[in-house]
């Protein structure tokens, strides 16, 4: 199999989902900082995975400035971020989010997965402690009536770390990879 996972991680999260689709596939696993445009003409199939921040997606630059070149290859990528990936709110933010960074043509040639996360207090930057206190008190503000689960799990573990990897989550995104090579 001529597959590259390619992925940027912050806080470890997107790492874990990546070793396991490299290892998965029998894939070379790169980092994005570090992959240069040959790298991904080796290739095949060329799996990118960016962590969630601030409505944007780490790492994605790896893919928007190679799109020309990459085009006719397997494209697929994979967000991972803290946000529950089964509530259909979370994904058409999450897609939202990607329409304002990936082209129309981008969209239509790229396979896209979600996958969930976690959050890492004990390594957060100030800038995300911040940004994450932001959001604590807007929740905070809602009326009890109108707290999501997600918006309760979130006030529950402020300040702790938590972690929502599942190796399940990747088998959608595999079974697709490998039916698409048959």
């Amino acid at each position: 199999m001529n597959t590259a996972v390619i992925y940027k991680t912050k806080y470890g999260f997107t790492e874990t989902y990546a070793r396991w689709i490299a290892e998965d596939l029998g894939a070379n696993l790169l980092i994005a900082d570090k992959v240069k445009p040959a790298d991904l003409q080796n290739h095949s199939t060329l799996i990118f995975g960016g962590g969630l921040y601030a409505g944007g997606v780490s790492g994605i630059a790896t893919l928007t400035k190679n799109f020309e070149s990459i085009k006719n290859k397997a494209l697929y990528l994979f967000t991972v971020g803290a946000a529950d990936v089964t509530d259909q709110k979370n994904i058409d933010s999450i897609r939202g989010s990607l329409g304002r960074v990936l082209t129309p043509p981008m969209m239509q040639a790229i396979k896209i997965y979600h996958f969930r996360g976690g959050m890492k207090y004990s390594k957060m930057s100030l800038t995300h402690r911040a940004m994450m206190g932001l959001m604590i008190k807007m929740v905070r503000k809602k009326p009890e009536n109108e707290l999501r689960a997600e918006d309760k799990l979130m006030l529950e573990t402020y300040g702790q770390d938590i972690d929502f990897t599942d190796r399940q989550m990747i088998v959608p995104l595999l079974e697709d990879i490998k039916a698409r090579m048959k």
